[in-house]
């Protein structure tokens, strides 16, 4: 199984992941981190508070720029080419700083909320 997860207590994060999951993913599941068993897929609640995450069919995990690359290489194939580009070390270069400030820029953003600029254990909503 192919997982891409994504913060589901960020409106930004939540509507990206929605066209994602309707228009690129194909058969990955594509889900909030805050309902994934992340003890399963090997992965901590601070690396997915600090970016997407990939989990491939393989085990192969990524995180941001790189995460989308894969999903986009695994998904539909008018994506695929897409998802080849944007995975090779030229574009990472770009897409990496573009990622950060976008993170940290996403209660800004279309969609966004104030909420979505805090880190998840300053969430009002957030569990412990």
């Amino acid at each position: 199984m192919q997982t891409f997860l994504y913060d589901g207590d960020c409106a930004f994060c939540s509507t990206c992941a929605r066209i994602a999951d309707r228009w690129v993913a194909g058969s990955a599941v594509v889900e909030p981190w805050q309902r994934a068993d992340l003890e399963s897929l090997g992965l901590t609640a601070a690396q997915c508070d600090e970016s997407v995450q990939w989990i491939g069919a393989d085990g192969k995990k990524s995180s941001g720029p790189e995460a989308i690359a894969d999903l986009m290489r695994t998904g539909r194939l008018w994506a695929r080419p897409l998802g080849w580009v944007l995975g090779r070390p030229l574009a990472l270069r770009v897409a990496w700083p573009a990622y950060r400030w976008v993170s940290e820029h996403r209660g800004r953003m279309p969609g966004g909320t104030a909420t979505c600029a805090l880190p998840s254990a300053q969430r009002p909503d957030s569990k412990p």
